[in-house]
């Protein structure tokens, strides 16, 4: 068994992906409470869009994850026991939780609601990523298949595709995990091939880093712009929603490069970003029961108090999504000082 290989920018980009969907759902809130008016609230949307990125990143990651120390597995079942012990007493767990206590009008059985992952809208997360898990040892075996750079390229090319049909066309008549899979293979395999190729991803990220950030920013207006005009014409909300576009999936590739530039530097502690990384999982599953309380409570109250003012439209949604992922983490911490907790809470 080799030494387990260490790349602190990954736990950066587990805590950013998390956040990112945090400020994803705490945005959606408040375009919900204002029935969708996206012209009077352009800057809940803008957060709300240019958080897209954070599923994508997240199989990127995965994918990258695993194939930088799969070789430390002795066989295939070891490798599965390994990973779903990690994922899916905590993601059963929590299901259970949605399901019974917070949203216990689902119609579906408690076993259909698990494949589905929809016991809460986070959830459908979950098992796309358990089919990639069965798949990526497949997948390892072919890598030099994968990587070749014109197989890269085509896949690339019926992933835009594909992402072009069911945003832009008509959506692909499939359920969740498979939809969702559907949408990402190409950035969990593109995780593989980054995992390989490491430091000149690296050393190419440094060198290109402005011109990245740039087409970044241009990328992630283009995608608000998109998102505002397609409602705008054709009044179906997720034409905002979707994580899933061809403009997300470059916008995803150009922001993975630039963390993975900016968390590599050797003067920034590794420490914090292992803490946070370790407590994203966590914060995944109980975000969006904070999320509930926090505007049951207190949000709903301010948003009408504020959502009239022009200021106040503006700080209402920062502040709205610092406290539910402060609240988020503080619990995973918290939690996670009581022992064996992690392995039933993530």
């Amino acid at each position: 068994m080799t030494e387990k290989v260490y790349v602190k920018s990954l736990d950066a980009m587990r805590a950013i992906a998390i956040s990112a969907v945090v400020l994803i759902h705490t945005t959606t809130r408040t375009i919900e409470a204002t029935k969708d008016n996206l012209t009077g609230f352009p800057f809940t949307l803008f957060l709300n869009q240019i958080a897209r990125f954070a599923v994508p990143l997240f199989f990127i990651v995965s994918g990258f994850a695993l194939e930088l120390n799969y070789s430390n597995h002795t066989n295939y079942f070891s490798y599965l026991r390994k990973r779903f012990s990690r994922i899916l007493i905590p993601y059963i767990f929590w299901s259970l939780i949605y399901y019974f206590f917070v949203y216990n009008q689902n119609s579906d059985n408690f076993f259909k609601v698990l494949y589905l992952g929809n016991a809460s809208y986070q959830l459908y997360f979950i098992p796309t990523l358990f089919i990639f898990y069965l798949v990526f040892p497949l997948l390892h075996k072919i890598y030099r298949f994968v990587a070749n750079k014109w197989i890269l390229i085509g896949l690339f090319i019926s992933q835009a595709y594909i992402l072009r049909q069911d945003y832009y066309v008509k959506p692909y008549h499939l359920n969740d995990p498979l939809h969702t899979a559907l949408m990402c293979y190409f950035v969990f395999i593109l995780g593989m091939v980054a995992a390989r190729n490491k430091d000149r991803i690296l050393e190419s990220a440094k060198k290109w880093r402005f011109i990245l950030a740039g087409s970044a920013a241009i990328t992630g207006f283009f995608i608000f712009l998109e998102g505002m005009t397609n409602f705008l014409k054709t009044g179906n909300y997720l034409t905002f929603y979707s994580n899933f576009r061809p403009s997300t999936l470059v916008y995803t590739i150009l922001f993975g490069l630039i963390f993975y530039y900016i968390f590599d530097k050797e003067h920034l502690k590794s420490s914090p970003r292992k803490k946070l990384s370790d407590a994203s999982f966590f914060v995944f599953f109980i975000h969006v029961i904070i999320l509930e309380n926090v505007w049951k409570f207190v949000g709903k109250s301010l948003f009408n108090s504020f959502g009239s003012m022009p200021v106040g439209k503006i700080i209402f949604d920062p502040i709205f999504f610092g406290v539910v992922l402060g609240l988020s983490f503080l619990a995973a911490f918290l939690i996670h000082k009581i022992p064996l907790a992690s392995k039933i809470t993530g």
